[in-house]
Order: C-alpha cells, then sequence, then structure tokens
C-alpha cells in the first residue's frame, strides 16, 4: 500500500509535470506570437502607410488619403519602371522556361557519364558565386557584346543566374514522367519537340508554373544587376527607381516609397494566388512512371 509520503511524492512529481507542460506551452505560444510579428508588422505597415498623410515607420491607423498616389502618379519615371519590371521579369521567365525545359528534358532522358554530378556542380556554382562576385566579369562582358544599357542584356544576366537551379528542378518533373507516353508517341511518328510539347510538357505544368513564378519574384525585386547595366532611367526598373525617392533634404520620402511598394508587391502576389489555386506549389514531381 502506499503511504502518506509516496501520495505526496507522487502528487507533487504530476504538478512538476503540469508546471513543466504549462511553461513549455507559454514559450511555445510566445515564440510563435514574436515569430508572426515579425512577418505581420511589415505587411500591416505595407497595407496602411500607403494611404497616410503622414506616414512613419510605426504601424498605426492611417489619416486616410489618397494624395500619396497621386503625387506618385506625377512622377514621370515610376508607373514606367513598373513596365520595366515587367518585361525584365517575363523575358527572363520565357527564357528559363524554354532553356531549362529543353535542359532538363535532356538530362533526364540521355544518359551521360557525370550527369548527376554536373547538376550538382551548377547548383552549387550558382549558390557560391552570387551576382555581387561575379558582377565585374559579367560588366566586362557586357561591355564586350555592346549591352550596356540594355534590356535585354539584363535579361540574359538574370536568366543564366537562376537557370541552374531552374534545371536543377524541372529534371525532377521530367524524371517523373512516364516514358510509355512518349513510346505511344513516337510509335505515331512524333518527333522529339513534338513529343516534348504535345506529351511531357502538360504532364510537368504544375512545375512549370511552380518555376514561373519562382522566376519572376527572383527578377522583379532584383536591384544590383540593372542598376550597374542600365544607364537610362527610362529603361530602369520598379527596384531601381524607389531607391530615387527622397525628399528635397536627403530624407526617404516614405509617402512615396509606401504608395509604391503597394503597387510594386501587387503582381507578384496576384500571379501567387492565380498559380497556387490552380496547380498548387511543389519543387517535385508527382507523377511515376
Amino acid at each position: 500500500m502506499t503511504g502518506p509520503r509516496g501520495s505526496s511524492a507522487v502528487v507533487n512529481s504530476e504538478s512538476r509535470q503540469m508546471m513543466a507542460h504549462f511553461t513549455g506551452l507559454i514559450g511555445k505560444t510566445v515564440f510563435t506570437a514574436l515569430i508572426l510579428a515579425f512577418f505581420v508588422v511589415p505587411v500591416l505597415w505595407l497595407v496602411f502607410a500607403p494611404f497616410d498623410a503622414h506616414p512613419s515607420l510605426n504601424v498605426k491607423l492611417p489619416d486616410f488619403t489618397f494624395n500619396n498616389f497621386k503625387v506618385l502618379f506625377e512622377n514621370p519615371n515610376a508607373i514606367a519602371s513598373l513596365g520595366n519590371s515587367l518585361i525584365l521579369a517575363l523575358g527572363s521567365m520565357v527564357l528559363v522556361l524554354v532553356l531549362g525545359s529543353l535542359a532538363s528534358y535532356s538530362l533526364s532522358r540521355v544518359k551521360i557519364p557525370g550527369r548527376d554530378v554536373l547538376l550538382y556542380t551548377l547548383l552549387l556554382l550558382s549558390s557560391i558565386i552570387t551576382g555581387t562576385a561575379a558582377m565585374v566579369p559579367t560588366f566586362l562582358l557586357m561591355v564586350k557584346l555592346g549591352l550596356i544599357d540594355s534590356q535585354f542584356g539584363v535579361i540574359l544576366v538574370l536568366s543564366g543566374g537562376i537557370l541552374p537551379t531552374v534545371i536543377f528542378i524541372l529534371k525532377d518533373f521530367m524524371d517523373s514522367t512516364p516514358k510509355s507516353y512518349e513510346e505511344s508517341a513516337r510509335l505515331y511518328g512524333a518527333k522529339p519537340l513534338q513529343i516534348l510539347w504535345d506529351v511531357v510538357i502538360p504532364l510537368a505544368r504544375p512545375g512549370l508554373a511552380t518555376i514561373a513564378v519562382w522566376a519572376v519574384v527572383q527578377v522583379w525585386g532584383n536591384f544590383l544587376v540593372p542598376y550597374i547595366l542600365l544607364r537610362s532611367p527610362s529603361k530602369s526598373p520598379a527596384a531601381v527607381v524607389m531607391y530615387t525617392f527622397y525628399t528635397e533634404g536627403g530624407q526617404p520620402n516614405l509617402a512615396l516609397i509606401s504608395a509604391f511598394s503597394l503597387l510594386f508587391s501587387i503582381p507578384v502576389i496576384a500571379m501567387y494566388f492565380f498559380v497556387n489555386r490552380r496547380y498548387g506549389f511543389r519543387f517535385h514531381g508527382g507523377i511515376k512512371s
């Protein structure tokens, strides 16, 4: 039989366990709240500040006005820069999708020695050699090619930076496409490019949609490459033009920056929700042969 001391020890042990559980629950709750605040507070600022007559770095209910957007639309380079960003983003997206699809399909179907080593090497080098580290040789190359102050040159540089990752991701989708479908197409006389376009691409469409959004995001907010390679303000994208929003006293113009930031974020957010609703986001293939 359990004596009084034994019962007391059991009660104390259960109390300590409950206290530890309660303390751990409080700690997890506080930690989660801090993480949420870290992400939510900037979003709240982005929503409220554009409509505040006197925006600041603090998150507060706005003194409601549309004057910030009126001043923004009067800036000759602001709206045009969004079009320039769209040109760079869509151009890079199309280029990496076309080249990435061809390269990943070839690497998936053709057995060559060292194929996997090549893929991992490309991915590793693209992660180690960042745009900042490669900017000097890239600039000299663009000078030699006569592509300084050319949006096409910026598209080539940006596409080259993200292409290894695109090939690495898309190869998994190509590997997951049943080869029996391609063999059936060959029996009917389909050529390799026809098979890729009519058989493989439709099956890999979720992966292509994911890569499309990822490529747009990588290019949309890129500042360094267009800032160095473009000379004309009329060709500069939004990420570069935003850098020029200062008051006459040299202080950041928060009214223009907040309004422009909201417009700057809408296209990417809309594209994300459209693609996520239709295909969902995943970085691995889902069809097995």
